[in-house]
């Protein structure tokens, strides 16, 4: 048994932990540890040692991340695909002792964590556990080491690498009966319009509201219930979404059969600007079930229709209004839904006050000027300008307006509402036509999937999250690059909605992906760093930091609890098996 034993030295008091052994047949007192003068004791129990520093890194988000990436296999799976385009690399280049699949993870964990410009990766991963967790050092990861193994993936092969990382998704955490939804978006760039070598950045209309610069195309498919990204394709700016959906169609169909997923089991939900006569017919010819929406103005004729014989049909998220019928569109029988949404009625009307109340006061503003006489415009040029102003989506026709001369030969001008049209665009507002091939399913079914659509677009908001997940910044010139970096952040989104799936599952996590990884990051691991008495090289011993009871909830439940006792995630990460 070891025992508190002091010896006395120089006429000072030293404490030992002793205990009584035999040695050679006889007991001699062997010293275990030695705990030095009894104020040195006091001020260790106390936590008060001048010898220890303390540094804490980022670790949850990255620790559970890189865990999926482990089952999953990734970087081997990415470097089986990799080829060396330049010659002064090898066939299966490696730079800083970390292979081309290692730098794509590190680079979709970066993406989610804090996204930042590859010249900045260095600067946010050394904050985190990473270097720990790999046991390889990220110090030359700079914007040179990305560029370079960025470019020994092919195009043509991240297509294959993400149907093999599915596949083994699909193994780990299988997918049932589910509704996929496909949608698309684009994203902004700086690429200057002389640069020609880029030819997928191009000139469109921005979602974001950047006409007036290049734009790239990311289409996606994901799954209704994880959020899992099933599918995504980088294409032209400048490509109109149908275009697009008819392009991708049979490559979504390879896609659910090459996981194993039951075409009947499943049913795609499109928005309607992925319609037309030629895609549904693409379509029907892949086998594929779908829930699609038509635009009201282009049917009229159903909304006539409708009139009068809508019924109460029960939602989750309230009751709505709905008309049901089957006819034939574009040559095929199909359901039809149309429905009126309260939600969407709201939203409208909102957008609506709001735009009618800045096109009252400019013409308000013209008004004030023509009284004033401080115009110099013309009639024809002000009848231009005022026509222009009044159009706008559901509101054309609302406001009526004369221009008349005065006695004093100056310009008048007068406008109001007209109460008729702005009660009947009232009445039309929050119509939602929906068509299906399903016509065995519930009305409330239907709606109920093409609801779903809401889940993609939240999956584009998320990798427009400039904290988490973020698509941008992203500076590359070359379509080969652009496609990568994509390919890169939407691997990183698929770690991350594994990780929420889990933490759904396993904690009855009900956050956002967002919150989720902002709890994460507040998991932190302490390096408690111990000089040594003498010569030889400091004692670190790692400690994760207190939580929260949610935060230690996820933490057992996502393999953070442990992983700074475990073995290296990834064995030899900077060597090709």
């Amino acid at each position: 048994m070891a025992t508190l034993q002091q010896k006395t030295s120089r006429g000072h008091k030293y404490w030992y932990i002793v205990e009584s052994r035999r040695v050679n047949g006889k007991p001699r007192p062997v010293v275990l540890a030695y705990l030095g003068k009894a104020e040195d004791l006091l001020a260790r129990l106390q936590g008060l040692r001048d010898d220890v520093a303390v540094k804490s890194y980022s670790h949850g988000a990255v620790a559970a991340l890189l865990e999926v990436a482990r089952k999953l296999e990734v970087p081997s799976v990415i470097n089986e695909h990799v080829r060396s385009q330049r010659p002064y690399m090898p066939d299966k280049p490696i730079r800083n002792n970390l292979t081309v699949g290692m730098t794509i993870l590190l680079g979709a964990i970066g993406r989610v964590c804090m996204p930042t410009s590859k010249r900045g990766f260095w600067n946010w991963a050394k904050t985190t556990s990473c270097e720990y967790l790999l046991r390889c050092s990220l110090s030359g990861m700079d914007s040179q080491h990305f560029w370079d193994l960025m470019d020994a993936l092919p195009v043509e092969s991240i297509e294959k690498i993400e149907a093999e990382l599915l596949s083994k998704v699909q193994r780990l955490y299988p997918m049932d009966e589910d509704t996929l939804l496909f949608d698309t978006t684009n994203f902004f760039t700086y690429i200057a319009t002389d640069n020609h070598r880029c030819g997928v950045a191009q000139r469109g209309a921005n979602k974001q509201k950047r006409n007036d610069l290049r734009q790239v195309g990311l289409a996606m498919v994901v799954s209704r219930r994880d959020f899992l990204p099933l599918f995504h394709l980088t294409y032209e700016g400048a490509r109109h979404d149908s275009r697009v959906f008819a392009g991708v169609i049979e490559k979504i169909k390879q896609r659910m059969e090459t996981l194993g997923l039951d075409l009947e089991k499943h049913t795609l939900v499109f928005d309607r600007g992925n319609n037309s006569k030629k895609n549904l017919g693409l379509v029907a010819e892949a086998g594929l079930h779908y829930v699609g929406a038509l635009t009201p103005y282009h049917h009229s004729d159903l909304l006539r229709e409708a009139d009068g014989k809508f019924g109460p049909a029960d939602l989750k998220d309230g009751q709505v209004s709905v008309y049901r019928c089957k006819r034939l569109v574009w040559g095929e029988q199909r359901t039809i839904l149309v429905f009126v949404s309260p939600k969407l009625k709201d939203g409208q009307l909102r957008g609506i006050y709001g735009d009618l109340e800045k096109k009252l006061a400019e013409l308000s503003k013209i008004g004030r000027s023509l009284g004033g006489g401080k115009t110099k415009q013309g009639r024809a040029a002000l009848e231009a300008r005022i026509s222009k102003l009044v159009k706008g989506q559901f509101i054309g026709g609302v406001i009526d307006w004369k221009l008349e001369e005065t006695d004093a030969g100056r310009l008048r001008l007068e406008y109001w509402i007209n109460e008729a049209r702005f009660a009947q665009m009232e009445k039309d507002l929050g119509v939602r036509i929906l068509m299906t091939d399903r016509h065995e399913w519930e009305t409330e079914r239907i709606i109920a999937a093409y609801h779903g659509q809401s889940f993609v677009e939240q999956a584009f908001k998320n990798i427009k999250n400039p904290r988490h997940l973020a698509l941008q910044p992203g500076f590359h010139w070359t379509d080969q690059k652009i496609a990568v970096h994509y390919f890169m952040c939407v691997l990183g989104y698929l770690l991350a909605s594994l990780a929420w799936r889990e933490a759904r599952e396993k904690t009855g996590f009900e956050g956002t992906l967002d919150s989720l990884l902002d709890s994460l990051n507040n998991i932190r691991l302490a390096a408690l760093i111990e000089s040594p008495q003498g010569r030889g090289r400091p004692k670190v011993n790692y400690q994760l930091e207190q939580m929260s009871k949610k935060e230690s909830e996820l933490a057992d439940a996502l393999g953070i609890a442990e992983s700074h006792r475990k073995k290296p995630r990834f064995k030899g990460v900077g060597v090709y098996k």
